[in-house]
């Protein structure tokens, strides 16, 4: 399945944790590629009150300059928030290096998530004892 498809499902199971509290359920931004831009994104955004710092697609900008005053305004874009998404990434690649989780040989989903969960733990793990290390 598309991540675009299952927006509404990942972001409904969001839990952002916090040292007091309890958890967040709602990002103050979302960083995104441009698989994400659509409207219905968008709007389910606004109406949470996250600000989407997502890439508008090229056909949809010619689209839009095509409509001219009709074609609205362009969503707004932050560049500089955008360049962090690269850590995101990053960190996909690294995931992606098992296996297993980089071509899905688990039909389940609930064992997939289990194998992603202990890759996530094995990597978290390696970078803080390489940060203990003089």
């Amino acid at each position: 399945m598309a991540d675009c498809t299952a927006f509404e499902t990942v972001m409904a199971k969001f839990r952002l944790r916090r040292r007091t509290g309890r958890p967040r359920t709602r990002p103050r931004r979302l960083l995104g590629d441009k698989g994400y831009s659509s409207k219905k994104i968008r709007l389910y955004l606004r109406r949470r009150g996250v600000q989407a710092v997502i890439p508008e697609r090229r056909d949809q900008k010619a689209n839009r300059k095509r409509k001219g005053s009709r074609g609205g305004r362009p969503p707004a874009f932050d560049a500089s928030t955008y360049k962090s998404r690269n850590l995101v990434e990053r960190c996909f690649a690294k995931l992606k290096q098992w296996r297993g989780i980089a071509t899905r040989f688990d039909k389940l989903a609930s064992r997939y998530l289990a194998g992603a969960v202990i890759a996530s733990l094995l990597l978290w793990l390696r970078q803080a004892e390489l940060s203990d290390s003089p």
